[in-house]
């Protein structure tokens, strides 16, 4: 039985032959670098698109002086830490900031030594075209790597010590300001909060935030207790602010996984929410509607944050020096808090 030869893949010389231009000038167009004219790059993509051509990746390597990928490097050593929704989002903006380029994504879990190990090899055999770094502790060693490596590396979220050339961050200490000034403004005035762990800089400065409303308002800020942005520490850290401040009025919390542990006791212990005692939390999961009541939280643009580390990153290998950017956050208001009393 004859069988038909396979048929030859079209290389780089028959888009140039069928756009009509040279080689030298289609490999440009496809690999978009150097000068080349808008109607002879739009004649090449379509020789590519009538084609089906796809590029070499080692040839495409050679030509831009890139391999095609990025990491994402977090500093944690919970495996699930893809699966918290935070986190979820943020890969969401990556992946869809990556989408029109032909860059892939690898993810490291860098909060181990063999994590970092391994951030470090990619690094020193440029495995990768640039690195976006989040979760960072205190002195973590990788601001160090940051800082001696000559590989791009954009922080989403700022460390806590230092203050890197190129990150995206939200307004984590004016959203936690927003968040109290709404307890405030609602007649609270018995107000606890429950901060992440304060190794973090977006822990410490949503901190920042509650102390600063706090202290406009001319209200004491010693209701607090720290916990690790998870639903189990909240409950663990609200069970402590009963126990030390059972007259509290108010809470909030630096994550909306905190305020949903945080509202499980409060209905334990028999505290109406909002009625007894106000709870805000932080960042709009879709925790905040599934409680009951619905959280009052604050909504930071999480899929933006990933998207706009990454454009942060296309645009440093495309040559660009960006300027660091704080993304905006906006209050939410639901049913854990009382209405504001304006006026």
């Amino acid at each position: 039985m004859d069988t038909a030869p396979p048929a030859r893949l079209p290389t780089l010389d028959d888009v140039a032959e069928r756009a009509g231009v040279s080689r030298s000038v289609a490999s440009r167009a496809i690999n978009n670098v150097g000068n080349v004219s808008a109607p002879k790059r739009a004649a090449v993509q379509r020789a590519v698109r009538e084609l089906g051509y796809v590029p070499n990746p080692s040839a495409r390597a050679l030509a831009t002086n890139r391999v095609g990928a990025v990491v994402l490097a977090v500093a944690t050593d919970v495996p699930g830490i893809f699966a918290d929704a935070f986190f979820a989002q943020v890969i969401y903006g990556i992946s869809v900031a990556l989408e029109p380029t032909d860059f892939t994504l690898t993810l490291v879990l860098a909060g181990r030594p063999e994590g970092r190990d391994k951030l470090r090899q990619i690094v020193r055999s440029r495995r990768a075209d640039g690195i976006m770094l989040m979760n960072l502790h205190g002195d973590d060693p990788l601001v160090g790597l940051a800082e001696q490596t000559t590989v791009p590396v954009v922080f989403g979220g700022r460390p806590l010590r230092g203050e890197p050339r190129w990150y995206v961050d939200t307004d984590n200490r004016g959203g936690a300001r927003l968040a109290t000034e709404h307890l405030v403004e609602a007649g609270y005035r018995r107000i606890a909060t429950i901060t992440g762990p304060l190794s973090l800089e977006v822990a410490e400065a949503r901190y920042r935030g509650f102390r600063d409303a706090m202290a406009v308002a001319q209200l004491p800020a010693e209701r607090v207790e720290h916990a690790d942005f998870s639903e189990a520490g909240g409950a663990a850290a609200m069970t402590r602010l009963l126990q030390a401040h059972p007259d509290l009025d108010a809470v909030f919390a630096a994550s909306d996984n905190m305020a949903a542990g945080a509202l499980r006791i409060l209905r334990a212990h028999g505290r109406a929410v909002p009625g007894d005692v106000g709870v805000v939390g932080f960042d709009d999961l879709q925790t905040a509607q599934h409680t009951d009541p619905q959280l009052t939280t604050v909504h930071q643009p999480i899929g933006a944050l990933g998207a706009e580390m990454t454009r942060m990153l296309l645009s440093i290998l495309d040559g660009a020096q960006p300027t660091p950017l704080i993304l905006p956050n906006r209050l939410v208001v639901r049913g854990s808090t009382r209405p504001a009393a304006h006026g």
